[in-house]
């Protein structure tokens, strides 16, 4: 069986690999991006099948990312995973027209919400 591939965009970077360590010990095949620019490249060199990213990026939003993923049709129906620390604030309805499926409150959730959340939508 292949493992799902996740893109991780996030540039925290201890954020970023606390996601990766978890995800990759629930045998899910990962890579990082730390902004939207590199998340671009990555996404047409990687391939993955569920993109996981924060809202607050460094440099261009997570909007422009996923407003560029929408803009090409093998990327727009890769599934997206927000988690953000601004989590509450965000509509998943208004989120729908990105490919957004899920949005993840980093205050609050648990590595197994994480999980669930990938699973859910992979």
């Amino acid at each position: 069986m292949t493992k799902v591939k996740v893109l991780i965009v996030e540039d925290d970077v201890w954020q970023a690999e606390q996601y990766k360590r978890i995800l990759e010990k629930n045998n899910y095949d990962t890579e990082i991006s730390p902004h939207a620019l590199d998340a671009i490249d990555r996404i047409d060199n990687y391939n993955p099948d569920v993109i996981l990213m924060d809202i607050l990026l460094t440099g261009s939003t997570a909007f422009a990312l996923m407003n560029e993923l929408q803009s090409y049709s093998d990327t727009s129906e890769k599934p997206v995973i927000i988690c953000s620390s601004v989590g509450e604030n965000l509509d998943i309805e208004n989120l729908k027209k990105y490919g957004v499926k899920k949005i993840l409150d980093k205050a609050v959730m648990h590595p197994e919400d994480l999980v669930a959340a990938i699973r859910s939508v992979s």
